[in-house]
């Protein structure tokens, strides 16, 4: 049902049985998918494709351009995945030419008042809670949880299936798995109980939480805890996602809890 009080250019392209409500904005150069409700007074500006089964609240700005003095106009885009639910007055910025795209996966809950920036890289499964604000370059990676009021800085990284608690300021990379918390920002062990109810083993637990206790309670620094994990723990699949993230880190990770 398309409201006769909304505002839909006639160059977007919705699909089957999306819903938009009264005084909704939607311009030229943005496809929505099937089964999408985009409720009212949400504003999609150009070069925006929502995918299917979407909710998009009250408040939404999506697409609009970037807040980055270097922007030259350049044509880029906001894409988002399908299943994605957008709560009241969520910013999402276009991307500059550094990545020409702003995305935000699918089977992701943003609540109200979250900012995602220019570039931003935002993964599947993804929960932003409220007042999150992502600044520029950001990656957030599948099944990253950020709790309500966290901030990051510029070109960060935050690992999949991490758990950032809230008020927390983000400066170096989280590494995957993990718990972050506190000011200044460090490792607060690992995010078993998401892990297990996410499907993963016991096995692949207890790998997870050696090679974390090499590298942040038994050494005193992050190298020799890398050495330790090479020289102790077997290969596997989350051990080297772990030191694979870690070796990508121009910007360092979090420390261990002072």
């Amino acid at each position: 049902m398309i409201s006769t009080q909304s505002n839909i250019s006639k160059g977007a392209k919705l699909g089957k049985n999306v819903r938009v409500d009264s005084f909704t904005t939607i311009c030229d150069n943005v496809i929505i998918g099937e089964g999408t409700h985009i409720h009212p007074n949400v504003t999609i500006y150009p070069g925006t494709t929502i995918g299917k089964n979407c909710k998009i609240y009250p408040g939404s700005v999506i697409g609009v351009e970037p807040q980055d003095l270097k922007f030259e106009g350049e044509e880029t885009t906001v894409e988002i995945g399908d299943n994605t639910v957008i709560r009241e007055c969520v910013t999402i910025h276009r991307g500059t030419k550094d990545k020409w795209v702003t995305k935000v996966g699918s089977n992701c809950l943003l609540m109200t008042y979250v900012h995602v920036a220019h570039d931003c890289q935002v993964g599947d499964n993804v929960i932003l809670a409220s007042f999150v604000g992502l600044a520029g370059h950001n990656i957030i990676e599948d099944y990253a949880i950020l709790e309500g009021k966290v901030g990051t800085q510029q070109f960060v990284r935050i690992g999949a299936h991490s758990f950032v608690a809230g008020g927390s300021l983000v400066r170096k990379n989280i590494p995957p798995f993990v718990k972050a918390a506190r000011e200044p920002i460090g490792y607060a062990g690992v995010n078993s109980i998401g892990l297990r109810r996410r499907g993963f083993d016991d096995e692949d637990v207890k790998a997870i939480e050696d090679v974390y206790r090499l590298l942040y309670v038994m050494n005193n620094n992050i190298s020799k805890g890398i050495e330790a994990v090479h020289e102790q723990i077997p290969e596997s699949k989350v051990r080297n996602q772990i030191l694979d993230f870690i070796a990508e880190s121009d910007r360092g990770i979090i420390r261990g809890m002072i």
